[in-house]
C-alpha cells in the first residue's frame, strides 16, 4: 500500500498545536477593508483554535493518516 500523503493546501492554511487541537486565521481581511472598522479587523486578525470534527479531519489530512 502507498504511503498517506500530506495535504499541501491544509497545511499552509492551518497549524496542529501540540494538544492536538487546530489554530487557523479568520476569513476577510485581505482587501475591501476601508469601510470596516479598526474593532472588526483587530477581531479578524485573532487567531481561531478549532476542536469539532472538521478540525479532526484536517488534522489528519496535515498528519497524513
Amino acid at each position: 500500500m502507498t504511503k498517506p500523503k500530506t495535504h499541501k493546501g491544509s497545511k499552509k492554511r492551518f497549524r496542529v498545536t501540540a494538544t492536538g487541537k487546530l489554530k487557523r486565521k479568520r476569513a476577510g481581511k485581505r482587501h475591501l477593508n476601508s469601510h470596516k472598522t479598526g474593532e472588526h479587523l483587530r477581531r479578524l486578525g485573532e487567531n481561531v483554535t478549532m476542536t469539532d470534527k472538521l478540525a479532526k479531519k484536517i488534522v489528519k489530512a496535515i498528519l497524513g493518516k
